[in-house]
């Protein structure tokens, strides 16, 4: 387009003359108002940085929403970013807080490797250092490399390559099966090990870690310092590390990849360092970082001066591994990535960081539970379940937990239930760190029921149970709870003691107070057909009735019992002897379910 086109053009009526003479001052305004006009539109002003341009599409190239909203619909818009105005104090307080976490990135490269070789050597099979190694898992076109050593580096293997080309480049290439799912299982130990530094960590990806370390830091020093005995620690264990803390999840997960030596990232640093790394660092799949490098984007600060709107519309229905938009806004804290813990780590947990390793927790025991019940009596809590954890030194984690009857923070209490049971902790080497958790917690109010200063309701028989189940075992102590069932030999069923009494409304129908498990069946001389017996015999002694109460009728359950059962009618008698039965005949005559009916003794009153 040139100039001439970008000229107004105004249509006159043919049948309009134009004037014969014109006010020459009128014109001369006229001719300076066009040529203003005219350079006001042509004029480009030359972007002294990036920072100061602005391009004409709705986003900025940096991917910060512009100030006017884009009406656009579907997934677009999401993928594109909210529009909401960037100085919106929302928005700054979100992005604001989001950048206060700090998370920590463990990469482990030679994960599978290192375990080999740490098997190999508890055998006394380990190979050589100069000996070529690699190991192979299944891939689509036959064995590929899955993980290799220094001296198949050295020879020019490559990890993603079929074992038969490698073999052709390498002659003397050792190949051995990987074991992928004791990788994944060991993996797994590791993190829950790692919670020695904090107690949020999970598993990323194949050969890395994830820690969200905010508030853990000064525990060990600074973030450097802890990095450092991460590192310290990793590397004791056999496992050679690359670590990172940075405010994201996707900028941790970068820099240790990409970055420095245990790289720290701050808030004010973030989009600057994260400009000058590549775009596989995104955390995207092969397919896409390939198409990105096409494109010419080869670093995340190429991608981020592209108009976000052209990329956010090419890359709409991908997912969340194949949209670098999406994973950009992760990495610098617009899109929220918490981190999801195998559980919630407990509320209540104290802590001994010991000098040297030690092989028995013991003596350490009663300091940490006088300092758990101080933290749950400031909180108004009570323990149901507590765990002892050890950490011990070869990167393993061995725990044992007790269970109470009742919500209770008695310190002295608590710690006999442990008695002959840290016993059966393996030390192995020894461990360095002891945790005391209490992973399932009530609300315990104490209050002054009695005159003698008792507080706790019924604690003295709570604690003798925990002592008897801590002694011989859960299952072992029983005691009756209510279930919901009107057949009276199901009303109630026997449960471990450990768990919580079921107050239950007491029914407004009499019931004996010793009930048979199984109903013992008698015979009886009728005194009318549908009524109760005048006389049965019971046990070889025949009793014969004075006074009865009744019928209750209690019908089948009919989802639960089998086609055909028949009813029951239970009475109350009283013998010549003042005993109380609880008799019930089961059917009636005529309904079709069976032939005379059967009388029951199925329990005795006082």
């Amino acid at each position: 387009m040139t100039l001439k086109d970008k000229l107004t053009v105004l249509a006159f009526p043919s049948t309009a003359k134009p004037p014969t003479t014109a006010d020459p001052a009128q014109l001369a305004k006229a001719i300076a108002a066009l040529k203003e006009a005219l350079e006001s539109e042509i004029r480009t002003p030359a972007p002294a940085s990036l920072a100061q341009e602005t391009p004409p599409e709705s986003f900025s190239p940096i991917g910060t929403p512009n100030a006017r909203p884009v009406k656009s619909a579907g997934r677009v818009e999401v993928a594109a970013g909210a529009v909401t105005p960037p100085d919106a104090p929302a928005l700054k307080d979100a992005r604001t807080d989001a950048l206060t976490r700090r998370i920590t990135a463990i990469h482990l490269p030679q994960f599978a490797m290192e375990r080999w070789l740490r098997w190999c050597t508890q055998h006394s099979q380990r190979p050589p250092e100069d000996l070529p190694i690699a190991l192979a898992s299944e891939g689509a076109h036959g064995p590929v490399v899955y993980a290799i050593n220094r001296a198949a580096t050295a020879a020019g293997v490559h990890i993603g390559a079929r074992i038969v080309d490698m073999r052709a480049l390498c002659p003397t290439l050792r190949v051995e099966y990987a074991d992928i799912g004791g990788d994944q299982a060991a993996l797994g130990r590791l993190m829950l090990w790692m919670r020695r530094w904090c107690p949020w960590t999970a598993v990323d990806g194949a050969a890395g870690l994830v820690l969200d370390t905010t508030g853990s830091d000064h525990l060990f020093g600074g973030e450097a310092m802890m990095l450092r005995d991460m590192e310290a620690r990793l590397a004791g264990l056999g496992l050679s590390a690359s670590l990172a803390t940075a405010p994201t999840h996707g900028a941790a997960w970068a820099l240790s990849r990409s970055g420095a030596v245990r790289d720290i990232c701050t808030p004010a640093e973030l989009i600057a360092r994260m400009n000058a790394l590549p775009v596989r660092s995104l955390r995207i799949d092969g397919a896409t970082v390939q198409l990105l490098q096409r494109l010419g984007l080869k670093t995340v600060g190429d991608l981020a001066t592209v108009p976000r709107i052209s990329l956010a519309r090419r890359f709409s229905r991908a997912g969340l591994a194949q949209n670098p938009l999406m994973r950009l806004d992760q990495m610098l804290g617009r899109l929220a990535e918490p981190i999801s813990a195998s559980e919630e780590p407990p509320r209540f947990i104290v802590q001994a960081n010991l000098p040297k390793a030690v092989q028995d927790p013991t003596p350490h025991l009663p300091a940490l539970c006088d300092a758990l019940c101080a933290q749950m009596a400031t909180s108004g809590f009570g323990a149901r379940r507590i765990c002892v954890t050890v950490f011990r030194t070869d990167g393993e984690v061995r725990e044992i937990s007790v269970a109470t009857a009742q919500a209770s923070r008695d310190a002295t209490h608590l710690r006999k239930l442990f008695d002959d049971k840290l016993e059966k902790i393996d030390p192995g080497f020894g461990f360095d760190l002891i945790t005391l958790a209490a992973t399932v917690i009530e609300k315990l109010n104490l209050q002054q029921s009695r005159l003698d200063g008792e507080s706790e309701t019924g604690a003295a028989l709570a604690q003798m149970i925990d002592r008897l189940s801590a002694r011989l075992g859960a299952k072992m102590i029983t005691r009756p709870r209510p279930h919901p069932s009107h057949i009276p030999e199901r009303a109630e069923v026997w449960a471990t003691a450990l768990h919580a009494p079921t107050t239950a409304q007491s029914p407004a129908l009499k019931r004996p107070i010793k009930l048979f498990e199984h109903p013992e069946e008698v015979r009886v001389l009728y005194a009318v057909p549908e009524g109760p017996p005048a006389q049965f015999v019971w046990r070889r002694i025949t009793h014969r009735v004075v006074r009865f109460e009744g019928p209750e009728r209690i019908a089948p359950e009919w989802w639960r019992d089998m086609p055909g059962t028949r009813l029951r009618d239970y009475y109350i008698v009283e013998s010549q002897t003042a005993r109380r039965f609880w008799l019930y005949r089961e059917g009636v005559l005529g309904d079709q379910r069976g032939n005379t009916p059967r009388w029951f003794v199925h329990g005795v009153f006082a």
